[in-house]
Order: C-alpha cells, then sequence, then structure tokens
C-alpha cells in the first residue's frame, strides 16, 4: 500500500500481528523457547475480539464427552467442507490446551463439585462449553494471557496497523511493515524484520454495516497475505450470528451480542406473537447451528414483513440472569431492554469469517515464512460453517502449533520452510512484474540481500523510480461506509446472483474510479489509519463477492436464493490469488484436498478473472468444447459459453500425503464434477426444512 518509507525498525526473530487468543499464545510459547518475540497490535493488547467473545471454549473436558463425538458436532456444522484430519487435530489436542491455558491463569467457572462448569450451545450434543465470568470468558482469557504476556516482557508494539509484509531475495517472510499511531516509543510508519511472521489478526466484520466485530476487525491480515501472493481460501462463508440485539433498521458498526449460551440455558426464539418458529424446523430448534438459526429468523421476518425477531428467557428471573449472563443483562439495560421482564429483540448480523489465509495444519501459509491463526486463516477447521465456541479453541491449538513449527525450524538452524503454492500468476517470473520496493534490512542482513516489501503487483511504468506517486490508489475513508451498505444489501445473509453481481459491480466501481483519479491525474487519498483500512475493506469485499457469485448452491452460511440446495459437486473450496495486476484469479479444489501440498503439481498459470465476473464451476480453461468430459471426469453438465470471458485453470497436485492412494488427485480444470468423494467418510448433516 502507498505509505511512506519506514522511519524506524526493530528486530526479532519472530513477529506477532495481533494480541487475541491466538496471537499471545503464539508469542507466549516462542518467547518461552528462548526467541525474541515482538507482538505488533492494532489497538491495546487486549482490545481484539477475543475480549467480546461471551459464551465460551469448546473442548471434550466433561464426563462422558469425547473429542470423537466433538468431532461428529463439527463435521455436521461444517456442511461437508471441513478438512477432517485439522478438526481431528482440534479436538484431540484441544482438552490439553485448555488445560495449558488454565495453567496460564485464566479462571473458568466451576460447578458445585470444583470441576469446570461446563454449558451447551448451538450443535453441540453435550455439554461441553467452559465459561468465565457467565458471559465474560473473552475477557477473561484476553485478562490472563496479557498478563503472562506482561510478566514475561515481551516486547509489544501497541496501537500499530500492519501494512505490508516484507519478503527476502528468495520471496521469504522477512518481517512487516507497520504504523504506529502516535502512542509509545515509536510513532509512524516504521518495520520489524524477523524471518517468521504470523498473522493473528482477526476478522472482518467491517466489511457489514452491521456486526458483532469491534471496529478494528477491518480484514487487514487477509488483504496483507493476498497481496504478498498468499492464496485465500471460503471467504464466501461468512457467519451471520442469529440472535444480535436489534437496535433499529439504521443501526451501523459493532452492534451487542445475546450469546449463544442463552439459547443453551433454555431461552426460547419467538415471534411478535410468542410462537417457537424453530421448532419443527431441526431436531435441535434453537441450538440447530447458527447458519440454520439464521435463516430460521430470516425465513419467519420475511413472512411476517418484521425486521427482527425475539429472545424470550423471562423463565430465567432475574438471578439466573444477573448471575450467568451479566454482561448481556447490561448491555440489554443500557439499550432500553430488559430480559427480566420482557422478550428482546434480535436479528442476525455479520460474526464470524469462517475464510481466511489458507494454511496447512501448522499453521504455514503458501509464501514462506508466513504464518496465520484465528479467525483470519483459514485452517479447514471451519468448513462452511462453524461450529459455536470452536474459534477460541482454534486459536489456541494452532496457535501452539505454529509455535512448535516455528521451534523447530530455528532449531535446524534456518528459517521454516513451507508447501509449495498452487500457481502463481503473480510469480516473479512474470515478465511484467517488477521488483518490490527496497525497504531497510535488518540489521544482521547486508544491504544486497534484498529485504522488500510486497504490494501485489508491478510498479507503474509511467512513474519514474523513486517518485512520490503510488502504484496502487488508496481509497477515501468515506467510502467505508459505501463498501459497509453494499455488502449489507448485496452479500448479506441473503445472496442471489443479481444482488451478488450488482454489489461486484457497485465495489468495482470504487475501485476504478480510485485507480483513474491516480492514473489520470496523479491522485489518490492520503496515506492514513482510515484511507489503510478502506483499502482493506475493498479488497477483501471484492474476494467475498466474487467467491461467493461463483458457489452457484446453498450451504452452510453461503445462502443463495437462486441455488436453494447443497450440490454434492459444490464439496470444493474456492481458491482466491491477487494477480499481479490485482485482478482477482479463482480456482477450486476438492474438500479432502483442501491443504496446501507438500509437492509441486504441474498447474499452468490461470488467467485474471475480473471482479464481478467469474468463472461458472462447470468452465473449462483452454479445454475440449463446453460439455465435452476429459479423460477419467464425469460429464461436466449443461454448456457453458466462455468465450467471452477467461477463467482459471484448476489446481493440480493438490492430494496431502494423508489422502489416501484410491482417491485420485483433483485434475479437473474450474468444474465441480471430479472423483466421487464417496469413500471418504463423513457425518451426515441433518436434514433442513
Amino acid at each position: 500500500m502507498h505509505a511512506p518509507a519506514p522511519g524506524w525498525s526493530l528486530a526479532a526473530d519472530v513477529v506477532v500481528v495481533g494480541s487475541g487468543v491466538a496471537g499471545l499464545t503464539a508469542a507466549l510459547r516462542c518467547a518461552a523457547a528462548g526467541l525474541e518475540t515482538v507482538v505488533v497490535t492494532k489497538a491495546r493488547l487486549d482490545a481484539g475480539s477475543t475480549r467480546w467473545a461471551q459464551g465460551g471454549i469448546a473442548a471434550a473436558l466433561g464426563d462422558g464427552d469425547t473429542p470423537q463425538q466433538h468431532l461428529d458436532d463439527t463435521l455436521v456444522a461444517g456442511a461437508g467442507l471441513c478438512d477432517e484430519e485439522a478438526v481431528r487435530l482440534l479436538v484431540t489436542e484441544g482438552p490439553d490446551a485448555v488445560r495449558r491455558l488454565i495453567d496460564t491463569g485464566a479462571h473458568f467457572d466451576e460447578s458445585a463439585d470444583g470441576g469446570l462448569a461446563l454449558t451447551r450451545e448451538g450443535g453441540h450434543h453435550r455439554r461441553r462449553i467452559a465459561h468465565a465470568g457467565g458471559d465474560a470468558t473473552g475477557a477473561e482469557i484476553s485478562r490472563a494471557l496479557v498478563d503472562a504476556v506482561r510478566a514475561r516482557g515481551i516486547p509489544t508494539v501497541e496501537n500499530a496497523l500492519v501494512l505490508d509484509l516484507l519478503t527476502d531475495a528468495e520471496g521469504h517472510a522477512a518481517g512487516v511493515t507497520l504504523h504506529v499511531m502516535g502512542e509509545g516509543q515509536h510513532d509512524g510508519v516504521g518495520a520489524v524484520h524477523a524471518p517468521s511472521v504470523v498473522l493473528a489478526t482477526g476478522g472482518m466484520g467491517q466489511v457489514y454495516s452491521a456486526t458483532t466485530n469491534p471496529a478494528v476487525s477491518t480484514g487487514d491480515g487477509v488483504a496483507l497475505a493476498l497481496r504478498a501472493g498468499a492464496e485465500v481460501s471460503d471467504l464466501e462463508f461468512v457467519q451471520f450470528h442469529p440472535t444480535v440485539l436489534f437496535l433499529g433498521p439504521d443501526a451501523e458498526g459493532q452492534q451487542p451480542l445475546v450469546s449463544e449460551a442463552v439459547r443453551g440455558e433454555g431461552a426460547h426464539l419467538v415471534d411478535a406473537d410468542g410462537v417457537r418458529f424453530m421448532v419443527g424446523q431441526h431436531e435441535l430448534a434453537e441450538l440447530a447451528p447458527r447458519d440454520i438459526v439464521a435463516k430460521g429468523i430470516t425465513r419467519r421476518m420475511r413472512e411476517q414483513g418484521t425486521e427482527h425477531m425475539y429472545l424470550d428467557a423471562r423463565h430465567f428471573g432475574a438471578d439466573m440472569w444477573e448471575r450467568r449472563f451479566p454482561t448481556i443483562l447490561a448491555a440489554c439495560r443500557a439499550h432500553g431492554m430488559d430480559p427480566v421482564t420482557e422478550p428482546v429483540p434480535v436479528a442476525p448480523a455479520a460474526h464470524y469469517a469462517s475464510g481466511g489465509v489458507r494454511t496447512d495444519a501448522d499453521g504455514r501459509t503458501t509464501v514462506p515464512g508466513l504464518y496465520a491463526c484465528g479467525e483470519v486463516a483459514c485452517t479447514g477447521v471451519h468448513g462452511a460453517n462453524r461450529l459455536a465456541s470452536n474459534s477460541l479453541l482454534e486459536g489456541l491449538v494452532y496457535a501452539e502449533r505454529i509455535a512448535a513449527d516455528i521451534i523447530r525450524a530455528d532449531a535446524a538452524g534456518h528459517p521454516a520452510r513451507v508447501p509449495v503454492a498452487t500457481a502463481r500468476p503473480d510469480a516473479p517470473t512474470d515478465p511484467d512484474r517488477t521488483a518490490p520496493t527496497d525497504v531497510p534490512t535488518r540489521p544482521d542482513q547486508p544491504a544486497e540481500s534484498g529485504v522488500r516489501t510486497h504490494t501485489g503487483g508491478p510498479t507503474r511504468p509511467d512513474v519514474p523510480a523513486g517518485s512520490d506517486v503510488p502504484a496502487y490508489p488508496l481509497l477515501g475513508a468515506d467510502a467505508r461506509f459505501r463498501i459497509q451498505r453494499i455488502m449489507t444489501d448485496g452479500a448479506g445473509v441473503l445472496r442471489s446472483a443479481a444482488s451478488l453481481a450488482r454489489a461486484a459491480a457497485q465495489l468495482q466501481e470504487l475501485h476504478d474510479a480510485a485507480r483513474g483519479d491516480l492514473v489520470e491525474h496523479g491522485k489518490t487519498a492520503e496515506p492514513g489509519v482510515d484511507t489503510w483500512e478502506t483499502t482493506n475493506l475493498l479488497c477483501v469485499a471484492r474476494v467475498l463477492v466474487a467467491a461467493a457469485l461463483r458457489r452457484e448452491e446453498t450451504r452452510g452460511c453461503h445462502w443463495r436464493e437462486d441455488h436453494a440446495d447443497a450440490v454434492d459437486d459444490w464439496r470444493r473450496h474456492i481458491v482466491v490469488r491477487l494477480a499481479a495486476d490485482r485482478a482477482l484469479t479463482l480456482t477450486t479444489t476438492r474438500a479432502e484436498s483442501f491443504p496446501a501440498t507438500l509437492e509441486p503439481g504441474p498447474a499452468p498459470g490461470p488467467a485474471p478473472v475480473p471482479d464481478g465476473t467469474p468463472p461458472r464451476p462447470d468452465a473449462y480453461a483452454g479445454a475440449a468444447p463446453a460439455g465435452t468430459p476429459r479423460a477419467g471426469t464425469a460429464p461436466a453438465g449443461p454448456a457453458d459459453d466462455t468465450s467471452a470471458r477467461p477463467t482459471p485453470a484448476e489446481s493440480t497436485g493438490n492430494t496431502p500425503p494423508r489422502t489416501p492412494p484410491h482417491a485420485p488427485a483433483d485434475t479437473s480444470p474450474g468444474a465441480p464434477h471430479g472423483p466421487s468423494t464417496a469413500d471418504r467418510p463423513t457425518a451426515a448433516r441433518p436434514q433442513e426444512h
């Protein structure tokens, strides 16, 4: 991104960007192993999404519960797109990870016999949610981890917005550039140089008008990774929390959440007439997976022409509300509602991104030395819909795995190496791609080591070297609200080809207008926190819409009105890259072939896909005429005229080592009609009505 040159720098072995459960866990584990670790965070150490988590952390900690049961519930919620081995790691390593969190100093609520008090949430068939302070679990976890970081004396840079990834001459991560917002010993744009970079920047909920996410959740980590050449996947699967306190149709920004645990303790969803409309829609009624409850609420609102439903927990009584849900009670009363005496109005709002930067089991992305964990990552755990309270556990477990991988690499005397990525249209061998801008190197690196900042594309040929004119524009801060409204209207709970195409066109207009001002007049918005955040929001919004438009089915929290059913052939992940010219390239990979592979595959470079016109999943690139099956595949189905638009070739060679030998690699270009996945055992998904 367009920014001043770094005016200061720090050096470390590891830089962790983000201070939620994932980031601080990774930092503590790395520091405990003797690695010089620096934590960079956008606000205060405790100001991220973790502190807002109300419900708790899920793990098989109760009598009679097992990791297998937790795995089964997770696979059902994920609607056929979970990576089963990733989930298995989560549920088997999770209980001990929670115990280590308790050893770090986190205090969870206890039952009368002194054990953990466990509750139940949507999609869980057992009580396995550990909670703290009634409904303040995230705040307690954040407190414990922040205290531990400060006690260990880990250097931190607060109030710092990360800008771009630094890489060395070989394309390996070498740190980040960042802007400190006038606080502490550093100020302005600087750099932290480190051979291992851990992204734990949280989500992108601020891409929508109404969200449960804090103001800092602007997709900065996903945008940085895209500009650096990393793969992003599953961004179309945005979970809308079913029960967010309804503050009016024009409410914007962070909205108060009414935890799923309230329903877990027996609250009912009702309409204005007091009818429990979720009964009969799912075997678990109000405790169905979140996508099903959100859809149920939305359907009822449409049927009755209303803007919200109600959550009725008057039968709890004042004592239970004050003891079990004090935070929610205070939030409701602050907005003039009292759940002790009246049902409270609720409606779905953007809550959690199931997708993100694509990683393997050790949190490694497709950029060497760059790791991701927490909500910014896509490990394959969540699939098409996150199971309630799995997010804190995922951050905890995968942060520990990242730290272990970094420690192993350091012990071997070299930076971590990562799986080979699929074909990169923006690879340095592209004759149209020029070297990124040089920035100061680490003190222990010679100047000719060539540490660079990645901006995701070539410099403009009409801009002289050393010029202050940027290669790419920044958006004005006022475009932020426009992006949010576009996304809420076109890519919210309900989506269709028409609404998504309209959103794609409107986002493209914003992009083109900013680029036009730069090309024609040499003008762009002034660098600053507001313009950097807005530019990041546009980047992730374009990816989300392109992926949602391409996925022509309803699955998990992706609800297409024009494609109401799940399609078995769409048990695929959409993988997105940012090309050299900042166009998006989309490929697909089967569910069991999701993680980045350890071996390169002979994949041709995909052609860029213009925003808003991604190819249909049955479109071929450079293949036989539409409708002609390739050897070893099933027929593609109805012909699709793709002559007017380029399409990306399918990723190849993407079968991970753990895939059974009898499961052939996914080599079908662009069309989700590859070999059957019936030989892979998965949990059946309950029927939706």
